[in-house]
Parts: structure tokens; C-alpha cells; sequence
């Protein structure tokens, strides 16, 4: 068996696995690269395999930089099956409708032709199956394949795939329990390579505890200022974890009474997603809907799905709580907000997700004081917040706890992705000195044989 890293490799974005055995080849994961915009150039290149030779994509969950070019692969040739939980099958199918529109937009606006386009999502939708967690699925003689719970967000997984009598788990995105919302991240204990994300790697994030005092703090200090709290959240997890945590706020009046507008038509749809998968939740979750509370709705919270409905935010009175889209304010409706808001001493801009270096959230994380926004140069005024709680990617402890699980006789190498060379690199060096296993970082295009 052979593994070829396509992406994801000491970087974030992109992740995409080729995985060659003695019968057949199979892909997990296929993201768009992401940085400025979702139309990076790197997304236009040729994948560094025929897409004609797969049998089957797995697909670990649903955000853009694991399914981002689905339908590009289709376009190529893929004609295989495309794996996955039911909430990221159904997630994932809102999420490559939402960047077809918007790279088709972005086409228009640059004046070239975009990476796929409405003719290649109808070819890949019905290639989509379904499988629950530990079904074990025989692709052919030789592969099998098995899915487990990575409680990053709603049906996320871990995948491991057993080939030539060797077996690798890919980690997907790993989570960071305890959250509102999910199960936590499952322990596997059995494989013989590991290729795990390191988003956070070098990181440890606040307790679930401080992340809410700080969020809380964020509200009442735009309740006193009269000014606006942006926060840029991605549609699937972030916004729903942010919706339960208010809900709880509000119905214990741990914050004073602020209008908050969810201000994302992706977000909006995706919230209805989680509400039909309930059995996805955790036992916390689950006990408070049975006795009756809607953890996604509450006094004072607006959805705004129409285009009129958005812009009749900027008529509502300060102090108001936004929360829109893109979580990295590469688009969406977010650029709206930062547009009319950043400026304003009394306003805040909290971020409760990672951001990818190049993107604008990136670049107001890192303090520049002037960004461009829609071709404007705007000083930032508002006062810039960041909570780490929020992620929904393991830290380093966390990680470190998860590859305790595995077996440490069989576990034979660890290769570290999905991380910035810094965050990659500190938590190789800590595997290093923790474990006996090889750790390795590979390289964007290495193939690796697994011996």
C-alpha cells in the first residue's frame, strides 16, 4: 500500500489522500485549498493521479477544505462511489451547492472559467452513500474500510482503511471535548500508520469554562458600548455550538436582552440539518431537547435568510450581536458587516475559529491596523477579540490523548497534517520525546510506501 500526499501537507487547506494497494485505489478526502479566496490557482491544478483509476473517495466530514473539490474530481473522470456519514452527506451537499455559486461568481467577477460548475455537482451528488459509523464496508476483496466518531462536527469520522494486511486510520479533523452539541472524539485502537491533523499541535486552548465567560464579556460589552459584536462563524459546528451557548445565556439571563441576527442563509440550512440528526448529539444535548428547549432558538435571536431580511440588519438599532458567514471572512456576508462595522471604536470583532494564513480574518487576527475589503482600505478600529475554546480542532494535549489510544506495539509511523509548519512541527517534536513510534512530516506530492 501507498499513500500520496495531495494536500493538507504543512499546510491546513486542501486535504486530499491517494491511496494505491495491490487491487485498487481509493481517495479520503478532497478539499479546496483555501487562502485569499475560495478560487485559489492551486485548485484549478490537475489532481497528481487519474481521477479515471478510483474506486471510492471516503470523506471524513463536510467543511470546504475536505470536500472543496468534489465535483472537480467528477468533472476529471472520478465516476467511483463517494462514502460518508448521513449528516455529511447531506452537510456536504449544502456546502458544494453553496462554493459552486459562489466560485461561479467569482468566475464572472475575474473573468475566467470556474473550477467546476452546476453541470459537474448534478454529476457528483448521486454518487454519494451513506454508512454509519463501524459498518464495516468491503469496497473489494482486498479493502475494507470503517468509519468512527472524530466529534469534530455533526458526523465527522475518522477513517481507517485496511489494505495488504496493513491498516491506516486518517484522522479527519480531530475534536475538542467537551462541547456542546457532540459525542466526544472517539479512541481507535488499532492500525499500523497513523495520518493525523496538527491544526493546533503546539496549542493549548481555554477551558470550556473561560471560552464562555469570554464570550459573555464580548455581549456585555457591546451591550454597554451601544456598538455591534461581529462574529464570523462557520456555518456547520461553530454557529451551532454559538446558538446553543446563547440559548443557555439567555434562558438563565446571563446576559442582558441584545438582538442577535444569524446572518448566513448556508448556517440557517445547516442548523435544520442538526435538528434532524439529534441521535447525533450527546446524552447533555439530547436530555435538554427532550424536556422541551430548543437549543437553537430563543428569545431575541433573528434569522435572516433573504437577501432583504440581511440588509434590514443595518437599520436595526445598536447594541446587536451578528453572527455570519464565512468563518474566515473570505466571503459572505460577514464582508457586509466589517465593511460598515470595523471602523467603529465601539464595535468588536470576535473570532471563535481558526484562520487560515492569507485570509482576511487572518490578517485582522494579526493585528494590521488597515484591511482592504471589497477593493476599500478600511482602519481597523473595533476592537479585535480571538477565542481559542471555540475550536473545534483538538490542542495539543488533546491530540497527544488520542494517539495514546492506539496500540502502541502495532502502531508503527505517525505522519502530521493538516497543520502550519510551526503548529506541525511542535507537535512532532512532542510525539519525539513522548513515544518510540517514527514521526514524519510529509511533503506536498510525496509518495510514501507503506512496508
Amino acid at each position: 500500500m501507498k499513500i500520496t500526499f495531495c494536500g493538507a501537507a504543512k499546510k491546513v487547506t486542501g486535504s486530499c489522500y491517494f491511496i494505491e494497494t495491490s487491487t485498487i485505489n481509493v481517495v479520503v478526502d478532497c478539499g479546496m485549498h483555501q487562502g485569499g479566496k475560495i478560487g485559489e490557482e492551486e485548485n484549478f491544478e490537475p489532481f497528481p493521479f487519474d481521477p479515471t483509476s478510483v474506486a471510492a473517495l471516503f470523506i471524513t466530514h463536510a467543511h470546504l477544505d475536505h470536500t472543496g473539490r468534489i465535483p472537480k474530481l467528477v468533472k476529471d473522470g472520478f465516476r467511483g462511489r463517494i462514502i460518508a456519514t448521513p449528516p455529511t452527506v447531506e452537510l456536504a451537499k449544502l456546502i458544494l451547492e453553496d462554493s459552486t455559486r459562489v466560485l461561479g461568481h467569482e468566475a464572472l467577477q475575474h473573468e475566467h472559467d470556474p473550477i467546476y460548475t452546476e453541470d459537474d455537482l448534478k454529476l457528483t451528488l448521486p454518487l454519494f452513500e451513506e454508512v454509519d459509523y463501524h459498518e464495516k464496508i468491503q469496497i473489494d476483496d482486498n479493502v475494507t474500510v470503517e468509519f468512527f466518531d472524530a466529534g469534530h462536527i455533526l458526523g465527522s469520522a475518522c477513517v481507517r482503511v485496511t489494505a495488504d494486511g496493513k491498516s491506516v486510520v486518517f484522522s479527519g479533523d480531530l475534536g475538542n471535548p467537551p462541547v456542546p452539541l457532540l459525542k466526544p472524539t472517539e479512541i481507535i485502537k488499532e492500525a499500523d500508520y497513523v495520518v493525523m491533523e496538527s491544526t493546533y499541535g503546539g496549542r493549548i486552548h481555554e477551558d470550556r469554562e473561560n471560552r464562555r465567560l469570554l464570550l459573555r464579556s464580548a455581549i456585555y460589552e457591546s451591550v454597554t458600548m451601544k456598538g455591534v459584536l461581529m462574529i464570523p462563524a462557520f456555518a456547520m459546528e461553530r454557529t451551532q455550538e454559538i446558538l446553543y451557548e446563547l440559548n443557555d445565556m439567555v434562558n438563565n439571563k446571563d446576559i442582558p436582552p441584545v438582538k442577535i441576527y444569524l446572518d448566513s442563509p448556508l448556517a440557517i440550512k445547516a442548523t435544520r440539518v442538526f435538528q434532524k440528526f439529534e441521535n447525533y448529539f450527546n446524552k447533555a444535548t439530547l436530555h435538554e431537547i427532550k424536556s422541551g428547549d430548543d437549543v437553537f432558538n430563543f428569545p431575541g435571536l433573528v434569522m435572516t435568510e433573504s437577501v432583504d431580511e440581511s440588509k434590514s440588519i443595518n437599520k436595526a438599532p445598536n447594541p446587536k450581536v451578528i453572527i455570519a458567514g464565512s468563518g474566515m471572512a473570505q466571503g459572505g456576508r460577514i464582508l457586509h458587516h466589517i465593511e460598515r462595522y470595523i471602523t467603529d471604536r465601539n464595535s468588536q470583532y470576535l473570532i471563535v475559529g481558526y484562520q487560515v494564513n492569507g485570509s482576511l480574518g487572518r490578517k485582522i487576527l494579526d493585528g494590521d491596523k488597515v484591511v482592504k475589503v471589497k477593493g476599500n482600505d478600511l482602519e481597523v478600529k473595533a476592537k479585535v477579540r480571538a477565542i481559542g475554546g471555540y475550536s473545534a480542532h483538538a490542542d495539543q494535549p488533546k491530540l497527544t490523548t488520542w494517539i495514546s489510544g492506539f496500540d502502541k506495539k502495532q502502531l508503527k509511523r505517525v505522519f502530521i497534517t493538516h497543520g502550519e509548519e510551526d503548529q506541525a512541527s511542535a507537535l512532532a517534536r512532542h510525539f519525539n520525546q513522548s513515544f518510540e513510534f517514527d514521526t514524519i512530516i510529509p511533503e506536498f506530492g510525496e509518495t510514501v510506501d507503506l512496508d
